[in-house]
């Protein structure tokens, strides 16, 4: 399906293979890993936005044709991604149906949107959901993804050919969407925040705050590959770590005094939970 380039009538361009309602953070990020990984060029893929200032800034963050209208998009694109806040995707949605075809697959990233909101508007179309995170940009995203009743083996071959070459990605049932949003999805801004805490600690007992990050950030992304790359389980790593009467021993044990197992816990349930309400 992407190897045709197919004229549309009146239009006098050829169709995009790729089409993103929303070019706001996460769809710039997944833009912008598509081209880095060279999977499609700029002229192969177009966005639309709200109004003329949204679509300026999405041209300056990705390169690529930004317009103002969803319904070009939507007859110039044979993939669309739905890349738009969970609760205008229904508006959407209802604005482009009588443009579509069957052929059109929908890709949505919206989060706590469910595929049977879609395919009650759509129902001859394949559906896929997606659940991205913005370190794709980087080629080191993480996605889940789940499949509608209409989406194909290739249309699933298609979307992991993609994640693969941007990051990691699993297939999942998609009731556990929502958890994978909290995880995954809001994951990074979690770890940002324990990078930041741990170097303003080494800052505040007097070290340089730029080396504290460094220190911190590094030590996040080799315990990473570390988890990735071994075959070992995690209390493995950790004991790997912690030498009996050490100083990685008191930093453990207090840890657990504190019951960061509770409070992690509860922090992806309310994560997960807001999700779920967005839906």
């Amino acid at each position: 399906m992407l190897n045709k380039t197919k004229k549309i009538v009146n239009m006098g361009e050829s169709m995009k293979k790729l089409g993103f309602i929303g070019c706001g953070k996460m769809a710039s990020a997944i833009i912008n890993g598509i081209l880095k990984s060279n999977i499609l060029k700029k002229e192969d893929i177009i966005a639309s936005e709200l109004n003329e200032e949204f679509a300026k800034i999405g041209r300056k963050k990705t390169g690529i044709e930004v317009i103002c209208d969803n319904k070009f998009l939507a007859q110039n694109s044979e993939i669309i991604f739905i890349a738009i806040k969970p609760h205008l995707v229904t508006t959407v949605i209802n604005e482009i149906k009588n443009i579509l075809n069957k052929n059109q697959l929908i890709i949505s990233i919206a989060a706590g949107y469910k595929i049977s909101n879609f395919e009650n508007i759509l129902p001859n179309n394949p559906i896929i959901r997606i659940m991205p995170n913005a370190p794709l940009m980087f080629l080191e995203g993480m996605a889940g993804i789940a499949k509608g009743k209409n989406a194909t083996d290739e249309h699933l071959k298609f979307v992991e050919n993609i994640f693969s070459q941007i990051g990691k990605y699993i297939i999942v049932d998609e009731k556990y969407m929502n958890t994978i949003t909290a995880i995954s999805g809001s994951g990074p801004a979690f770890f940002f925040k324990f990078i930041e805490e741990i170097a303003r600690a080494g800052e505040k007992m007097g070290l340089d705050y730029e080396k504290a990050l460094i220190l911190s950030a590094q030590t996040a992304l080799g315990s990473a590959k570390m988890v990735l790359d071994s075959d070992f389980d995690m209390q493995t790593l950790i004991k790997m770590i912690t030498t009996k009467g050490g100083c990685t021993e008191v930093g453990v044990n207090y840890l657990e005094e504190i019951n960061l197992k509770q409070k992690m816990a509860e922090l992806i349930e309310k994560t997960e939970q807001k999700a779920s309400e967005l839906g």
